[in-house]
C-alpha cells in the first residue's frame, strides 16, 4: 500500500523495514526477499537472524535440503545467537552394511553436520546450541569402527573433522549458556568439554551431553568447571558417587533440574556399579534444595529399576518405555510410595500387542493408588497395559482438574463384564462421560496409538528442553 504523499514502500528506510521483517516467521522472511533486490539486503541484517531453528531430513530428499542448509549458515552462522537443529531419521533397509540407502543418509548426514560447524566455528556470540540427531537407524553395533565407515567415501576423515570443528566451536565461543548434544552420530568425544573456553565455562548454565557411545562424555575435572551449571542431563550410568559429590559442592551454583536417561540395551556395556547411592542423593538434595529430576527408563527391567529409584531422589518426571519388558506391580507401588510429594509426570509405555494387567485384581489398581498417593500429578500417559474402565474413572475422579493430561490409548481399555451388565447404554459411551464429569472438561481416549508412541530417544530431548526451560 502506497504511503502519504505517493511515496511507495522503496522510500522507507532500511532500518524501518528491519523492524517490519521482524515480526514476520523465517519463513514469511525469506518469501519477502523475493519480492526486491533491497528487501533482500534488509533480510540479512544480523539483528533479525538472532535465532535460527531448523529440522532437516524428515521428508523428502535429504540432498535437496543440503543446498538451503549450506545457504542458511553462510549468511546467519557467523552472527546467530541461538541455533536449533534437527536431524531426523531418513529411514535405512535392516541390514545397514548392505543398503544403499543407508550410505546415501550417512553421507549427508556427514555433510550437514560440517556444513553448521563449518559455518559457527568462529561465532563468539552463540549463547544457545541445541543439537539432535535421530541416527539411531544408522547407529548400529560398531558403526563408528573404521571397517564400517570405510564404505562412506572419506567416512572416518570426515567424523574426524566434525569433533574437531565442535571443539574449535566450544574453544572460541565467549557467552555460551546452553549446550545441548543429543544422539549426535560422531560428534562428541570425551574430550569435547575439555576444549570449552573460560569465558562460556563460568556463563554456561545448562549441559546436555548423550550418546550411544559406550564411555562417559564428560569427567568430574571438566564438570568441575562449570560452576554456574544450573541443569544437567547425562547417561545414568554416568552420574557416578564421584560426579555426585561434585554436584553437591557448596561452592557451586546449585543445581535445579537433573535428567537421567537409563538405557538397558547399553547396561551390558554400562553397568550401575558406582551410581550414585543414597548418601550421595541426600548430599545433592541439601545443597540443592530445589532439585528435580527427570528420569527416562527406556527397556529396562524392574530389578534395574528399584536398584536406581533411590528414596531420596526428587523425582519430578518420570517416564517408563518398553517393547517388551514388564513393569511389575510392585515397581509401580514403590513409585507412588516414594515419590507421592514430587512426581508431576508419569509415562507408561510400551509398544507391544499384548496388554498385561498391572493390577492383582480388577479392584487393586496400582495405577489408581498412584493417582492417590501423588497428589501433585499433572500428567498421566498409557499405553500398553490394560487399564479396566472403573480404574479410569477413579483415577479421573480422584487427580479431577489437578490432572492436566490424562492419555490413555483406546487399545489400553478394557471393561469390565460384570460391571457391564449392571450399566444401562453403550459402556464406551458411559466411560467418556464419567472420565469427563471426573476431569471436568471433555475427555476422549487416544484412537491412534502411534500419537502416544513417540520416538524415544527424540521424546527425551524435547522433554529434557522443556523441563529445564521451567528452571
Amino acid at each position: 500500500m502506497a504511503l502519504c504523499g505517493g511515496v511507495g514502500a522503496m522510500a522507507l528506510p532500511s532500518e524501518l523495514i528491519v523492524h517490519i521483517f521482524s515480526f514476520l516467521s523465517d519463513r514469511d522472511k525469506l518469501r519477502a526477499s523475493s519480492v526486491c533486490s533491497r528487501w533482500r539486503e534488509c533480510l540479512f541484517y544480523p539483528a533479525l537472524w538472532t535465532e535460527l531453528k531448523l529440522r532437516i531430513g524428515g521428508g523428502g530428499s535429504s540432498s535437496d535440503e543440503t543446498p538451503r542448509l549450506e545457504f542458511l549458515m553462510r549468511k546467519f552462522g557467523s552472527f546467530v545467537r541461538e541455533l536449533q537443529l534437527e536431524l531426523p531419521s531418513r529411514g535405512a533397509d535392516s541390514d545397514p552394511q548392505l543398503s544403499g540407502r543407508w550410505k546415501d543418509a550417512m553421507v549427508s548426514y556427514l555433510n550437514q553436520v560440517l556444513c553448521v560447524f563449518t559455518s559457527i566455528r568462529n561465532n563468539r556470540n552463540l549463547q544457545r546450541l541445541r543439537l539432535y540427531g535421530d541416527t539411531c537407524v544408522l547407529q548400529q553395533e560398531g558403526l563408528l569402527d573404521s571397517s564400517n565407515l570405510h564404505q562412506i567415501e572419506q567416512g572416518d576423515k570426515k567424523i574426524n573433522e566434525i569433533q574437531q570443528l565442535f571443539m574449535e566451536c566450544l574453544s572460541n565461543s565467549r557467552q555460551l549458556q546452553w549446550l545441548s548434544c543429543s544422539f549426535m552420530l560422531g560428534l562428541v568425544t570425551p574430550s569435547s568439554l575439555a576444549c570449552l573456553s573460560n569465558p562460556s565455562a563460568e556463563t554456561l548454565q545448562h549441559l546436555s551431553l548423550l550418546d550411544h557411545q559406550l564411555g562417559p562424555l564428560m569427567s568430574p575435572s571438566e564438570l568441575g568447571r562449570l560452576s554456574n551449571l544450573q541443569s544437567l542431563a547425562l547417561d545414568f550410568s554416568d552420574l557416578t558417587s564421584e560426579l555426585c559429590g561434585l554436584l553437591a559442592s557448596p561452592r557451586r551454583t546449585p543445581l535445579h533440574r537433573l535428567s537421567l536417561l537409563l538405557n538397558g540395551a547399553a547396561l551390558e556395556f554400562k553397568p550401575l556399579d558406582g551410581i550414585a547411592t543414597e548418601d550421595d542423593w541426600k548430599a545433592l538434595v541439601r545443597v540443592s534444595a530445589n532439585l528435580r529430576v527427570y528420569i527416562m527408563a527406556l527397556e529396562v527391567v524392574s530389578a534395574e529399576l528399584l536398584r536406581v529409584l533411590k528414596p531420596s531422589l526428587p523425582l519430578e518426571r518420570l517416564h517408563l518405555d518398553s517393547y517388551s519388558t514388564v513393569v511389575t506391580d510392585a515397581t509401580l507401588e514403590l513409585i507412588s510410595q516414594q515419590y507421592n510429594k514430587t512426581l508431576t509426570h508419569f509415562l507408561l509405555l510400551r509398544d507391544d500387542p499384548d496388554f498385561p494387567d498391572l493390577s492383582v485384581n480388577r479392584n487393586e489398581d496400582p495405577l489408581v493408588l498412584l493417582a492417590w498417593r501423588c497428589t501433585k500429578l499433572t500428567v498421566l500417559v498409557l499405553h500398553g497395559y490394560t487399564v479396566w474402565s472403573h480404574n479410569l474413572v477413579a483415577i479421573s475422579r480422584l487427580r479431577g482438574s489437578s490432572l492436566q493430561v490424562l492419555t490413555v490409548s483406546e487399545e489400553s481399555i478394557d471393561f469390565d463384564p460384570d460391571q457391564s451388565m449392571c450399566m444401562e447404554g453403550d459402556p464406551f459411551h458411559n466411560l467418556v462421560k464419567e472420565v469427563s464429569l471426573g476431569l471436568g472438561r471433555v475427555w476422549h481416549p487416544c484412537l491412534d496409538s502411534n500419537l502416544v508412541l513417540s520416538e524415544p530417544t527424540q521424546h527425551f530431548h524435547q522433554e529434557v528442553h522443556a523441563f529445564s526451560m521451567g528452571m
